[in-house]
């Protein structure tokens, strides 16, 4: 039984337990603070071409990849127009294919044609088969448009009364309904071509309001955050799974500070505790929630001494100023270097993979 992975490269399933195979590390191209910096940023942008500015960090190497929105296509012609532009553009001598993102969840959030048109609420109700299938559309119909990274699928508990449950963005309410339910989708995710991204660590399936929209104190004891709200990305780890989102709300019993901004979580919970070797992303730091810690270079630089390998800005000009922010910190060794340079030797590698 296959895991995650669409190829061999990372986990297999076997007998319904996860057993990891060690997948040779591409060697990476010997980079400057600055292309080190824009290795750990990820974009959004206006308009359906790439605007010069964002041609100009590509060509820089100051950027790892871009996330789409609503407003950067008419069609499916223009997606894949689009993402084969993005490709095109000259990039530093080593450094391998863009990450292409989307938010394609289903239901309200959908942001490019195609499947899957259920929410996640509808697609939970169908049971982990239906999911799998339905991922496994969805992973084809992104990669025939030049999309490579889905962030999705959400591993929230539903909590009734709660956003993301309101929202119909959840599968199930009980934890190993969500595990069976979310892994099956990201498998799907991965046989169709494309990188899954579970989210939001270490759960958002309490917060009564989006972290968009306010800040968000998860006030869960720390032991019901890990044997409930964890216990979906634990399933994804072991079937092994690429990627996971950090949420920005705030859980006090594990750390003052936003989760993606903290090292006890992002490093402590995700990594050592989980065993997490994937690639690591920040939530949108445009939000609410994020910008009550400080703009984008304090954002920035707070989720990579958190250990947060990618750092996610839906604004151009929000993105150069967190890539000045880590390339300064680096330089000025504020940002540990071993640290830093693992994090970039995690993300090149799967956007190596994700290039083949």
């Amino acid at each position: 039984m296959q895991g995650l992975l669409a190829t061999a490269v990372a986990a297999v399933m076997l007998s319904g337990a996860a057993a990891r195979v060690e997948a040779p590390v591409p060697k990476q191209p010997a980079l400057s603070d600055d292309q080190l910096a824009g290795a750990r940023v990820i974009t959004g942008f206006s308009g359906q071409r790439p605007p010069a500015g964002l041609r100009r960090m590509i060509s820089a190497g100051q950027v790892s990849g871009v996330i789409l929105f609503d407003g950067n296509f008419r069609g499916r012609d223009s997606v894949r127009r689009l993402t084969a532009r993005l490709q095109a553009i000259p990039r530093p001598a080593g450094l391998p294919p863009l990450l292409i993102t989307v938010d394609q969840e289903g239901g309200l959030v959908r942001r490019l044609p195609g499947p899957p048109r259920p929410s996640a609420a509808s697609i939970g109700a169908r049971g982990a088969a239906f999911a799998e299938r339905l991922g496994r559309a969805t992973g084809e119909s992104l990669r025939s448009m030049g999309v490579n990274v889905d962030l999705a699928p959400v591993l929230d508990l539903g909590r009734p009364g709660r956003a993301i449950f309101e929202e119909g963005r959840t599968f199930a309410r009980k934890p190993g309904a969500v595990s069976r339910i979310g892994t099956g989708f990201a498998r799907g995710l991965a046989t169709g071509g494309v990188a899954a991204t579970a989210k939001h660590f270490p759960g958002l399936g309490a917060a009564r309001i989006n972290t968009d929209n306010a800040v968000q104190r998860i006030r869960l004891p720390a032991a019901k955050l890990r044997s409930a709200d964890e216990r979906p990305y634990t399933s994804f780890i072991e079937a092994g799974g690429e990627m996971v989102m950090l949420s920005t709300a705030v859980y006090p019993a594990l750390s003052g500070k936003p989760a993606a901004l903290s090292r006890a979580i992002a490093t402590g919970e995700l990594r050592d505790r989980l065993g997490f070797q994937g690639v690591s992303i920040t939530d949108a730091l445009g939000s609410v929630s994020a910008r009550a810690v400080g703009g984008p270079a304090r954002t920035a630089t707070d989720a990579a001494a958190a250990g947060t390998d990618l750092v996610l800005y839906t604004g151009l000009a929000d993105a150069a100023r967190a890539q000045r922010a880590l390339a300064n910190g680096l330089s000025g060794g504020s940002l540990e270097r071993a640290d830093f340079e693992a994090s970039v030797n995690r993300v090149l590698a799967l956007r190596s993979r994700l290039g083949d």
